[in-house]
């Protein structure tokens, strides 16, 4: 779903810049499952507008209002205005993994390699 600026009055995101827009929504997830926040193509795209928690987590037991941190990564300000759609929640199951300590992992053919060690 589409969540939208729930400002009083237009707000101006110059480049560069972090603010939190609330959306006017609080939502009750169930046990086992989050809600995930995710930037707007379009706007990321035309305007440079985007999340800086990407993609941002809603858990389970939050009740308080769902707020974007938003920044402008944009060249030019990017009003914002009541009503805008500045990002995208889906909700989905979350697995809980089991951790388990040990002395030595499973070896694997990539092993260590990191960053481009695959050559791509």
């Amino acid at each position: 779903m589409d969540l939208v600026a729930d400002v009083e009055e237009q707000t101006v995101l110059q480049p560069g810049e972090i603010k939190l827009v609330p959306t006017g929504i609080s939502i009750s997830i169930p046990t086992g499952y989050e809600a995930e926040i995710r930037p707007r193509s379009g706007l990321a795209l035309k305007h440079g507008i985007t999340l800086v928690n990407t993609p941002g987590t809603i858990d389970s037991d939050y009740r308080g209002v769902v707020s974007l941190i938003l920044t402008n990564l944009g060249k030019n300000a990017y009003t914002i205005r009541r009503g805008d759609r500045l990002a995208q929640m889906i909700i989905h199951e979350v697995i809980r993994a089991e951790i388990e300590e040990v002395e030595q992992l499973a070896d694997t053919a990539r092993a260590g390699g990191g960053f481009g060690h695959t050559g791509v």
